[in-house]
């Protein structure tokens, strides 16, 4: 009798596992945090992908770890942005077994793109040049963008209906840009073209790589990683797909309430630590003045410490804003002497716990970072 029950009892714990065994999900590997986050919601119920770049780790200094290397020859799918931002997974990439299918999002259908911007000071640039694809029509109208329109003039087509907002700051000499110029660096606005990365430092002379943030960059992403996952796993389309709608709404209401806490704040110009904001900036219309570096593997000479001081100064930068990731003792030389206030940005959520929630608290916590530090 005891016998029938366990027999039983196995059989039906056989039966109800059978299809939880037939539709597991594919093993996936993500590279840094922002993007991890929009496939563990769209794996939400499924699976939960593995993150290589974790903690407060950043992708511009990380260097490839031996259970990184493991992870990456055992995925079926690898989600990264691309050479441009996570250089250091270019060669293992290439060297994976061909059973890997990578998934280079930068080449995602319908993201908008932006070059790279050099120097410190980013008055002189023509923002009009640097809308490449991906247009979106779901711009918020921010009151005063004309304010915003200083030396730029009209936008050209491609550009969202944010970057009527971009700011467009008074005049100004790109020092950084000149002394690069005499030195003879050819990167400097060679093109504008996505493929034209250096892969030894991000994105210069080719796309800003920082598209996440962007929402309607995290939704176009998201919609590339649902249809790779239902390529790799079609027994689980269906949920893939309703999870990527249900991203969809989530992150739409992201931006409204996003535009609407950074609306009082648009007109306070502000500086960055490294160039990474091109995308919130030209999605809500905050002013970002100039960053104290290009490239955080690069740490800036006196000279561009200097004229970024002088910036500040010249246009009574509300704020300077560091990183947790970097030297935060440089924001404290350029905002000596100055009105400038200081506060801390984290575009790749390095202060959070990854998963599927991290995307929608590392865009309100920049939002909330900018307004109470440009509203006191």
């Amino acid at each position: 009798m005891t016998c029938n029950r366990l027999g039983l009892a196995a059989s039906t714990t056989l039966l109800f596992l059978s299809p939880t065994l037939a539709s597991a999900a594919p093993d996936v590997v993500v590279s840094i945090k922002p993007v991890h986050s929009l496939v563990a919601s769209i794996m939400k119920g499924i699976g939960e992908p593995s993150l290589i770049v974790e903690g407060a780790a950043s992708p511009h200094t990380y260097t490839l770890k031996p259970s990184n290397a493991r992870a990456l020859e055992n995925a079926d799918l690898v989600f990264w942005i691309g050479p441009g931002l996570e250089a250091f997974l270019d060669k293992p990439l290439e060297a994976l077994p061909k059973k890997a299918k990578v998934v280079e999002l930068e080449d995602a259908p319908g993201l908008t793109t932006l070059s790279f911007r050099e120097g410190g000071a980013f008055e002189g640039h023509d923002h009009g040049e640097q809308a490449e694809d991906g247009e979106n029509d779901e711009g918020h109208a921010h009151e005063g963008s004309e304010d915003h329109a200083h030396d730029h003039g009209a936008e050209e087509a491609g550009q969202s209906d944010h970057t009527e907002a971009v700011h467009a700051h008074e005049g100004g000499h790109d020092h950084a840009a000149e002394d690069a110029a005499e030195a003879g660096d050819n990167h400097a606005h060679e093109s504008h073209a996505p493929e034209a990365h250096d892969h030894a430092e991000e994105g210069h002379g080719g796309t800003d790589m920082h598209l996440w943030l962007d929402p309607t960059n995290a939704k176009a992403m998201a919609a590339a990683i649902a249809k790779s996952l239902s390529e790799a796993d079609p027994v689980n389309k269906t949920a893939y797909e309703a999870n990527l709608a249900a991203l969809d709404i989530e992150i739409q209401a992201l931006d409204t309430e996003i535009a609407t806490q950074l609306k009082p704040v648009l007109e306070k110009p502000f500086i960055v630590f490294h160039d990474a904001y091109q995308y919130f900036e030209n999605r809500y219309g905050v002013r970002v003045a100039g960053s104290v570096t290009v490239s955080p593997e690069s740490m800036p000479g006196a000279e561009r410490l200097s004229t970024i001081h002088a910036k500040i100064e010249e246009l009574g930068a509300a704020c300077v804003f560091a990183e947790p990731q970097f030297e935060p003792k440089l924001i404290g030389v350029v905002t000596e002497g100055t009105q400038a206030k200081s506060g801390v940005l984290d575009p790749e959520g390095g202060a959070l716990e990854a998963g599927p929630a991290l995307y929608g608290q590392l865009m309100r916590n920049l939002a909330t970072s900018m307004s109470d530090c440009l509203s006191q």
